[in-house]
This record gives C-alpha cells, structure tokens and sequence, in this order.
C-alpha cells in the first residue's frame, strides 16, 4: 500500500503504527514522500467466532490462548514482518498459522477456534455477525500494544473529491 500510495496507483492507504512498527513504516513513508495523519488509537483485542470458549470473556490473557492457533495474513517474502496486519507480530505463539484471504482465516477461526489480534474494529457487512473481538489483557511478557490507525497519502496531496467522501465515511465509520 504504500508503494501504492507513494507512486499514485492509490490516492489513499489505510494503517497503523505501533511500537513495534513506527521505525521501519516512518523510515518508507519519508522515502516516499508521505504523510500520515492520525485518525484514532486502539488497544489490542483478540478476535474470535462468536462460539470460540474463550469468547463470552471480559478480557482475554495471553496464557489463555496457547492452546489456541493465533492466524496471521501471509505478508510475502520481502522482510514484511514490520508490516503485519495484526499488532503484538513480535510475540512468541505456540501455534501459528498463516493464512493469505479473508474467507480461509474466518474459516480458520471456527474450524480450529483460532484467533487474532487487532484494533477490534469488527465490520459485519465484510465478515458477518458471526465473529466478535475481547480486549486483550497484557500482562508483563506481552503488553498491550496501542494501534495508532490513521491514512497516508502523499505530503503534498490533497485529497481528490472521491477521496474528500472516502475519509468522510471512514471517520463516521470510526466515530472520529
């Protein structure tokens, strides 16, 4: 998205920064000549099918999902570890599997109780009613990381008119 965004194949790109990634993301946003504008921060949650044991929890501790695979976007093979769509990447789990679309990670998640970990942003119209997100607890091995979610585009840019609508309907979307 990025390269995307930085040689005008897209107007605007959507993501996050965390402690983990802000270094590396920042570094590719001034060699592209981009902006990132802040739009809302999040705390962790652990998202799950709404029939998953552990999904009726107020908060969800990290030693109570090792018996459970975390699923993560397959990200390629050009060091994309910085650029993982889930936050806490840098953890150690158990089980891990890697999947590349949407519809084999929610099959994942009720086949195999599987999990993820995201800003907790649930879209219904995009995955269904079936799925919800528990707020992560940290504890002192895996804190809770703050997802910063904002757009780029370019430092310079202004926003076309479609893109004016675009990041009007995101920030009602995200109630900002």
């Amino acid at each position: 998205m990025i390269h995307d965004v930085g040689t005008l194949k897209s107007e605007i790109g959507i993501l996050f920064l965390s402690e983990f990634n802000r270094k590396v993301i920042a570094k590719m946003l001034l060699d592209n000549e981009l902006a990132f504008h802040h739009l809302i921060d999040f705390s962790a949650h652990v998202y799950l099918w709404k029939g998953h044991p552990l999904a009726q929890e107020k908060s969800i501790r990290f030693e109570r999902l090792h018996d459970y695979p975390c699923l993560s976007f397959e990200q390629g093979d050009k060091g994309s570890f910085y650029f993982a769509e889930e936050i806490l990447c840098e953890n150690r789990y158990p089980h891990i599997i890697k999947a590349c679309d949407r519809a084999t990670m929610l099959n994942l998640m009720v086949g195999l109780n599987g999990y993820t970990l995201c800003s907790g942003i649930i879209c219904n119209e995009l995955n269904g009613e079936n799925f919800t997100a528990v707020p992560f607890e940290p504890d002192e091995e895996n804190q809770s990381g703050i997802m910063e979610i904002g757009y780029i585009q370019k430092k310079y840019g202004v926003p076309s008119e479609i893109g004016e609508i675009y990041l009007s309907e995101v920030k009602k979307y995200l109630g900002v």
